[in-house]
């Protein structure tokens, strides 16, 4: 119990500096190549920090051995969005309450909603043909299915690219591996990112591993453990990068980093799960799978009467979060 109490620690102390290390290294991508913060956050953050989650459903689904394999992949393909909207936003909104009484930054969110709304709208799209796809019996359709939601994000990223205008121009610190360069090489850059993505990987791999190891003790069934343990451990690249941008009072890219990484989550490893199982879901993955679509329905609903978005509406997901957690534990 010891060694996977320190290998917790040690994971989670991991995970932290490297997303440290990669916030720093994906924001001068961003400077060099001239694209806007929401570019940063939603696709080069979003799609980078969502490399842990997405490779478990991979590993698990075309490479497990066990029985219980297909379970924890497509608990952790439907149990990632459940995070993101349900715990990751209300930890951001968190995270905004505590800087603010620190004095580190205002109380409100300064956000891009046309971007947010962009997000909201087709991440409700995606994820409800992924949802409706669990009650076709066809597989030729669920193919397709599969190929709509790959091109749905491919429509997302030119669409992100083409109307975000607000050019990263602040000033920013010296890149980590290059802390005497004014203008860090590309070379420089990438192989600060590639490090820092194989310290997240690794770190949220041996905190995976503590936590089932810790699971076993108290007796959690493996799907039980991939959708709502599992996706803490991976979705903590994303809290982590959140945080320091909201510490930093970057909120396009704090926000924009767990909203992109829901798009990205709603797609690509949706796809894995229709392309190499039946994608017949359990009871309790249905409704894991509602309550992402209502956290996110919620959001619009607020976004779209205010005009945008405060804490408190990112908060509200926690309680949907606390609910499905007693629903599935009793």
């Amino acid at each position: 119990m010891l060694i996977e109490i320190l290998l917790f620690v040690s994971s989670l102390a991991i995970i932290l500096v490297g997303c440290h290390v990669f916030t720093n290294g994906v924001e001068w991508l961003g400077k060099r190549l001239g694209v806007a913060d929401g570019v940063v956050g939603s696709i080069f953050a979003g799609v980078g920090t969502a490399l842990p989650e997405t490779m478990i459903p991979i590993m698990a689904i075309f490479f497990g051995t066990t029985e219980s394999a297909e379970d924890i992949g497509i608990g952790a393909i439907i149990g990632a969005p459940l995070m993101l909207s349900t715990l990751s936003l209300p930890l951001a909104a968190l995270g905004v309450f505590v800087f603010t009484r620190m004095g580190r930054r205002e109380p409100s969110l300064n956000l891009d909603t046309r971007q947010i709304d962009l997000e909201l709208r087709l991440f409700l799209l995606a994820f409800s043909c992924a949802m409706g796809a669990a009650f076709i019996p066809h597989h030729g359709v669920k193919i397709g299915i599969a190929v709509f939601l790959v091109l749905l994000y491919g429509y997302y990223v030119k669409k992100t690219v083409a109307e975000e205008a607000n050019i990263h121009e602040e000033e920013l610190p010296p890149l980590m591996l290059a802390p005497g360069a004014a203008e860090p090489s590309f070379l420089s850059i990438w192989g600060q990112i590639f490090l820092a993505l194989t310290a997240i990987v690794g770190g949220a791999h041996l905190f995976v591993g503590a936590v089932e190891e810790l699971s076993v003790h108290v007796g959690i069934p493996a799907l039980i453990l991939s959708l709502l343990i599992t996706p803490i451990a991976t979705e903590l690249p994303e809290k982590m990068n959140s945080l320091i941008w909201l510490y930093q009072r970057k909120d396009q890219m704090a926000i924009g980093n767990i909203t992109g990484a829901m798009m990205f989550q709603a797609t690509f490893p949706v796809t894995v799960g229709l392309l190499g199982t039946p994608w017949q879901l359990d009871q309790r993955i249905v409704v894991a799978g509602g309550l992402s679509i209502l956290s996110v329905a919620l959001l619009l609903i607020f976004l779209r009467l205010r005009g945008g978005l405060a804490p408190i509406h990112l908060a509200g997901g926690g309680l949907l979060y606390a609910a499905y957690a007693f629903y599935v534990l009793h």
